[in-house]
């Protein structure tokens, strides 16, 4: 999910908390708990600091180690010992227990969305992604927010307001799991074009009811659409290039991290006089007939390698970023 969602989240979960006799009977059990969540809800994001490194080690480990078993009790034992020490009357377990709470509804959120994450490490180092929710849901954060002014105002107390919130999500998410489950089955069925070997990925959009659609066909050939009020229509098919050059920018760091982590990578050389420049797309994302998270590498006539980008942008952005890195 966004910052925002994992914010509102910890806020939620800091509410939900307040069922617990232990933290309500101290006057400053609700604050640490509050912190304790919002912390809890947040920290496996603070691999985003890797963005300071390179966009490479930012993309290649994001919801990486940090979303992993290990990261998650690690997460929560450094936040409640923190939590702790500042609030020492109120029980340990009982910071700890929503704590770890928070971190697991963080990582178990992230894994509904497109993305994914290596939630299984270190048993796998596979990225899992369950393409239900999208990584903004207004119904998700909206309701978190109503949930949040109601308690704010006094209208109810907390002890009922969140059970009622937690209870109404679950059963949305459950909702969303089988209507994908059930229009996974359908597409091929819809679709005119199919061909034996297809494989096709729904993927969620801010619509309730609109799914983008990945058909993957065994010739390397990749269809783009989307699926709207039960309406199957093809935006673009994609074709990737078999060349020497896409084979030799397997080598490069930032082609290595960025296939590393989408399922749907489709490579594209173009000769220039003075080499090729050789461009990965991840077909999951189009935008205003554009895929803007790429992996560009230009090379020169012996394949070798002379400047390079990963990460998202569009084409104006990438030309200029190019023409300001030098390999």
């Amino acid at each position: 999910m966004d910052t925002g969602t994992h914010f509102v989240f910890g806020l939620g979960l800091g509410g939900l908390a307040m069922v617990d006799p232990a933290v309500t009977s101290h006057s400053l059990g609700p604050v640490a708990i509050l912190i304790g969540t919002i912390a809890g809800s947040n920290a496996p994001d603070l691999d985003g600091l890797l963005r300071f490194k390179s966009n490479a080690d930012y993309i290649k480990n994001h919801r990486g180690l940090s979303h992993s078993f290990p990261a998650i009790l690690g997460w929560a034992a450094l936040i409640t010992a923190v939590v702790s020490l500042i609030f020492h009357n109120i029980p340990w377990w009982h910071i700890g227990f929503w704590v770890l709470l928070a971190v697991v509804v963080h990582v178990f959120s992230d894994l509904f969305n497109s993305y994914g994450t290596q939630a299984f490490r270190p048993l796998s180092k596979q990225w899992v992604a369950w393409n239900i929710i999208h990584i903004f849901d207004p119904f998700i954060f909206s309701t978190h927010l109503l949930a949040i002014l109601l308690w704010i105002s006094g209208v109810a107390p907390p002890q009922v307001i969140f059970p009622v919130l937690y209870i109404l999500l679950g059963i949305y998410y459950g909702w969303r799991t089988l209507v994908h489950r059930r229009l996974s089955r359908q597409i091929a069925k819809q679709d005119p074009g199919s061909q034996p070997g297809d494989r096709y990925t729904l993927l969620p959009t801010v619509s309730l009811y609109r799914w983008n659609l990945v058909r993957t066909s065994a010739d390397c050939t990749f269809g783009v659409g989307e699926w709207d009020h039960g309406k199957l229509k093809w935006l673009d098919v994609m074709k990737c290039d078999e060349h020497p050059a896409i084979d030799a920018s397997k080598q490069h760091p930032d082609v290595q991290a960025f296939l590393g982590v989408t399922p749907f990578p489709c490579g594209h050389v173009k000769p220039q006089t003075w080499g090729y420049e050789v461009r990965w797309v991840d077909v999951r994302y189009r935008y205003r007939r554009q895929y803007p998270f790429v992996a560009v590498v230009l090379m020169d006539l012996s394949y070798a390698p002379l400047q390079s980008y990963v990460g998202w942008l569009s084409d104006e952005r990438l030309e200029k970023r190019l023409r300001m890195n030098t390999y």
